[in-house]
């Protein structure tokens, strides 16, 4: 295999990536043109030197035999991470809400903003008895119960940060890690952890499928 070929199944590995949506569970999409861009300078690379050396026979090497395999593979196995080990493992904090979470009615607000808002305003009675609308990813918690979240990125899933929501699950709920909730419900104030805190309190939960863009900015 020459060093072209590689190439441009490495660009075209990088270009289907973004047309298939794999790269929606890793970058945020404001990136996605870049990298898209990048993945064609790659195949026309390929093919300067493939043209370039069709007189001349190029040896196999090894290590491109192990890229090319490992770009099959990651042609073939689709990415799967796991947004609740990851959001376990990054820091929580959030910019500060803009002016549209405060102008918003809040069963507009999505998950991020009301965590936003939340971290804004000290006192939680403030939005005591609110309608909520959200939907976001089951966080398991290693002290109480899970939370319902959602990972927001400035650039891609190395500097990801997790936004939670604490909710008072039904008795009979069973939210398992990494399962994708929309719930309808109000907020109301319990205890947590010793503080009064924002509790969703649902009455209507339901499984839905993990969003074709999962990464919130």
């Amino acid at each position: 295999m020459s060093r072209g070929l590689l190439l441009i199944l490495w660009g075209w590995m990088v270009i289907w990536s973004v047309l298939s949506g794999r790269l929606d569970l890793l970058l945020r999409g404001v990136f996605h043109s870049l990298v898209g861009a990048s993945g064609a300078v790659l195949i026309a690379a390929g093919l300067l030197l493939v043209i370039g050396h069709r007189r001349r026979r190029e040896a196999t090497r090894w290590p491109w035999l192990i890229s090319a395999a490992l770009g099959c593979l990651v042609l073939l196995i689709p990415p799967n991470p796991s947004f609740s080990d990851l959001a376990s493992n990054r820091p929580q904090g959030l910019p500060e809400p803009t002016e549209l979470a405060f102008v918003l009615p809040p069963e507009q607000r999505s998950l991020t903003e009301w965590v936003r808002l939340l971290r804004s305003q000290p006192d939680p009675q403030l939005v005591d008895g609110n309608p909520v609308n959200i939907s976001g990813f089951v966080w398991r918690q290693p002290k109480g119960p899970p939370l319902i979240a959602r990972l927001t990125v400035r650039c891609c899933l190395a500097d990801a940060t997790p936004a939670g929501l604490a909710v008072a699950w039904p008795e009979d709920a069973e939210p398992k890690a990494n399962q994708w909730l929309a719930i309808q419900g109000r907020m109301t104030v319990a205890p947590r952890h010793g503080e009064p805190t924002a509790v969703v309190v649902p009455t209507v939960i339901k499984t839905i499928p993990r969003p074709e863009r999962p990464l919130e900015p």
